[in-house]
């Protein structure tokens, strides 16, 4: 209460507090028939007595009259509550406040929706008017405890471990590869600034200039489109180290994890269990996977190989082709046709993958159309292989490897949402389990065209250094020192160590990625000036934070977001400028036909 005009908050009231003379400050959060009010700050609830006396007949008037939600000032007096009137559920419960004196600093509008957290609002109106679901106990819970866990992170960083807060540019060049930049107009005919992606050249370039440990709250930019659960602007725990190497990075990372972990999610255990991008991709399906529950993907390539079903046999003939199936157990008791439908269905969509069903009959005997090929030996041992019980579904998928994985491990978590949604539970929702995921690829083939490469995390990530000859010569077999940190399915981080050696970064940029260098030369000069080995990480805030609320979206612990498209619906951004206010940047808007008829007055 220093600094302010206020005696208590009105959180801290207790009984030890009866007889004193207080002054609080807050909205009206409940008014009851002119009897009492329960006034909301901040910190917590307190219930106002309303004084029914004549001598206090303008204060009764006062708060009886003020609408919900109005800022008031009320003076009064602790009191005990009535013998069993007192509230074990609210903190101030054993106490109330008569008023003595009053006054409406400000009051409120009819509200477009009621300030309750059980109250059911539409997205886009909670934040249309962002400032209002702010003062709802939930989001004010989530930017607590996101300031509170950032403040941790940074005594753990600089006060504990000799790290130096650095705040880089906002207004940078476009870096090639990742995920696309927002452009920026400069007053130079034809120039634009980027924002950033990361700070992830800029950190090198710190390491370079001898500062050996660096951190920062980045601000980072990505013009990513329409994509649900992403956001143009977000937040980083952004860290970068001179002469470390991958474990080094993994074992700050958990120590900083523990250490600014909330008390009231439990412990944490380090250090996290490490699985390799191969293993995942075998097991989950996956770069990240949900291991909080099992159904893990089963190859059951070797048995089929001895079966004489054709369509399998010629699959199994390719390099690449495998038959791999995950069980869903009880899926005859928790799933419908319609959900077995529903599943494979979406692996045709999404993935173009056929899936055959196997279902467990209450005799322990088959029921699928795979079982016309299989002699009752060959079923029983399939029924081994898989470790199926009665009332378990097996979905089965025949085709090439990483299509298949991919398939399945959808198909995986599709299945447990399912199995949750009739009652099953199985992945717990206060269970935190944290994954290391390494030896990833470091270079994949471009989508657009697989005949070229492009860098599976960016251009700046060491080769493992068991494969950098392989570098030279086959560089799609290279292993890369890029590591991710998975949460319950989530990844809430990636790091790397880097390249320090210029003449190894432009052979990646020019060689193998087909870049042009030059847009990086202001890099690859400093790595010749004696760069010392480094590597870093960055933590993803938002995503970090959300899973340890369980909000449902990244947008519940971001004061002041985007909507999924990109807009701010508060402010109505981005907007219209006029060509007055373009002119000094050397733009003309090109508008569409459509788009100029609609201007016309």
């Amino acid at each position: 209460n220093s600094f302010v005009m206020r005696t208590n908050t009105c959180g801290e009231l207790r009984s030890a507090h009866v007889g004193q003379e207080v002054t609080l400050y807050g909205w009206i959060q409940y008014q009851r028939q002119g009897l009492f009010l329960v006034l909301r700050d901040f910190q917590g609830l307190t219930q106002i007595i309303i004084p029914q006396d004549e001598a206090h007949s303008h204060v009764k008037k006062l708060l009886s009259d003020a609408p919900v939600e109005s800022v008031v000032r009320v003076t009064g007096i602790v009191s005990p509550r009535p013998p069993g009137q007192e509230n074990p559920k609210m903190p101030t419960g054993d106490i109330e406040v008569k008023a003595v004196t009053a006054e409406i600093l400000n009051s409120c509008k009819k509200l477009p929706f009621e300030i309750k957290d059980f109250i059911k609002k539409s997205e886009a109106l909670r934040m249309q008017y962002r400032y209002l679901d702010l003062r709802s106990f939930q989001m004010q819970y989530n930017l607590r405890l996101r300031s509170q866990i950032v403040m941790r992170m940074r005594e753990y960083l600089c006060n504990l471990h000799g790290f130096v807060d650095v705040e880089t540019p906002t207004l940078f060049k476009r870096t090639p590869g990742g995920a696309k930049e927002f452009l920026v107009p400069s007053r130079e005919v034809g120039k634009f600034y980027s924002l950033p992606q990361s700070p992830q050249q800029f950190k090198q370039l710190l390491m370079v200039g001898g500062l050996d440990r660096y951190f920062q709250v980045a601000r980072c930019y990505r013009d990513e489109g329409s994509r649900p659960d992403r956001q143009p602007e977000f937040t980083q725990i952004d860290i970068e180290m001179s002469f470390v190497d991958q474990a080094g990075i993994q074992r700050l990372i958990e120590g900083l994890l523990q250490y600014s972990w909330p008390e009231e999610r439990g412990s944490i255990t380090t250090p996290f269990p490490s699985m390799t991008y191969e293993e995942a991709l075998a097991d989950y399906g996956t770069d990240k996977p949900d291991t909080r529950f099992g159904m893990k993907i089963v190859d059951i390539s070797d048995f089929l190989r001895r079966s004489d079903i054709q369509f399998v046999q010629n699959v199994l003939s390719y390099p690449c082709g495998t038959v791999k199936a995950i069980r869903i157990p009880q899926g005859v008791r928790y799933l419908k046709n319609k959900d077995l439908e529903s599943l494979k269905e979406s692996a045709k969509s999404q993935f173009n993958q056929e899936i055959m069903e196997i279902i467990c009959r209450p005799d322990g005997s088959l029921k699928s159309l795979l079982t016309k090929f299989l002699d009752e030996k060959q079923q029983s041992e399939l029924i081994q292989a898989l470790n199926m019980q009665v009332d378990d579904v097996v979905l089965l998928a025949v085709g090439e490897y990483k299509q298949v994985c991919s398939a399945l491990g959808s198909l995986r978590l599709e299945s447990a949402d399912l199995l949750e949604a009739a009652g099953l539970v199985l992945r717990d929702p206060t269970a935190f389990h944290f994954l290391w995921l390494v030896d990833f690829p470091l270079f994949l083939p471009k989508e657009e065209d697989p005949t070229e490469l492009e860098s599976a995390h960016h251009p700046f990530t060491a080769p493992h250094p068991s494969d950098t000859s392989l570098l030279y010569s086959d560089p799609m077999k290279v292993r890369s020192q890029h590591y991710d940190l998975v949460l319950n399915g989530n990844e809430v981080g990636g790091g790397s160590i880097r390249i320090h050696s210029a003449e190894q970064q432009r052979f990646v940029l020019e060689k193998v990625l087909k870049e042009d260098s030059e847009v990086l030369s202001h890099l690859l000069e400093a790595l010749e000036f004696g760069a010392p080995p480094h590597g870093g990480i960055a933590l993803g805030l938002d995503r970090l934070i959300s899973l340890i609320v369980d909000a449902p979206s990244i947008r519940d612990v971001i004061a002041f977001p985007k909507s999924f498209r990109g807009r701010d619906l508060m402010g109505n951004a981005p907007e219209y400028v006029t060509p007055e206010e373009l002119e000094p940047y050397h733009i003309q808007v090109s508008w569409p036909l459509a788009d100029k008829e609609a201007k016309k007055p």
